[in-house]
């Protein structure tokens, strides 16, 4: 029956042999496509199996969990051992933990408080180079030299010290003058003069009451001494 609702395309005599030739030649074309294949092929590409199981590192693994295996069990066996038996020697010492270098650090203590020791003998035992005393004999050979070639003596060196002090006290300049005497000429004077340029520092009023009455009794010599020149 569904021959005669078929329309052909092109006119035919039979409907239902033109029917049945077209659905064949459908039939045909339908297993034709399903069975062609691609041109190109969109396959994913083969996979290797070697490339991804990885059974070298397998075996590794697995004789590493085996070692780790058979160490645990003899760890097992020697606690079991010790728990059933409470153990063979007995584990109570006495052990005072020390640094193995504490021997060496003892011996290289001692070697330098040995050299210490040396040094220090050395140094209390050495004697100096210069003498003090010669030194001395020395200035006061020059002081007697230089009186003895000067015109005028000169003064103490604690009256020099003592004036030097005054005059800082003081905190003015100091001028000394030496007028020529009746027996000597106005050519041969020779006038003395001490200037102090730097400012002068004023001592504390706490100084003690002998150092006073000693620049009293000095100042009332210079006095002295320039009304006699």
């Amino acid at each position: 029956m569904a021959h005669q609702a078929y329309q052909p395309v092109r006119p035919c005599v039979s409907k239902y042999l033109q029917f049945k030739w077209d659905q064949s030649t459908y039939d045909m074309h339908q297993k034709k496509v399903s069975s062609a294949k691609a041109t190109i092929s969109r396959t994913p590409p083969k996979t290797y199996d070697h490339l991804f199981n990885k059974t070298k590192k397998k075996k590794l693994e697995e004789d590493r969990m085996s070692i780790i295996e058979r160490d645990n069990h003899m760890l097992m066996e020697k606690i079991s051992h010790i728990m059933r038996t409470t153990g063979g020697i007995d584990n109570k010492n006495d052990y005072i933990s020390k640094r193995l270098s504490s021997a060496k650090r003892q011996q290289d203590l001692l070697q330098i408080t040995e050299e210490n020791l040396r040094i220090l003998q050395r140094l209390t035992q050495c004697g100096p180079n210069y003498s003090i005393q010669l030194w001395q004999d020395d200035w006061v050979r020059t002081c007697t030299l230089m009186d003895s070639i000067g015109r005028y003596p000169r003064m103490n060196s604690v009256q020099s010290l003592k004036g030097d002090a005054r005059s800082v006290k003081r905190g003015v300049r100091c001028h000394k003058t030496t007028q020529p005497g009746p027996e000597q000429n106005s050519d041969s004077a020779v006038v003395k003069r001490h200037e102090c340029t730097e400012p002068c520092a004023v001592k504390d009023d706490s100084s003690s009451q002998e150092e006073k009455e000693t620049n009293n009794q000095q100042g009332q010599e210079n006095h002295q001494e320039n009304a006699d020149c």
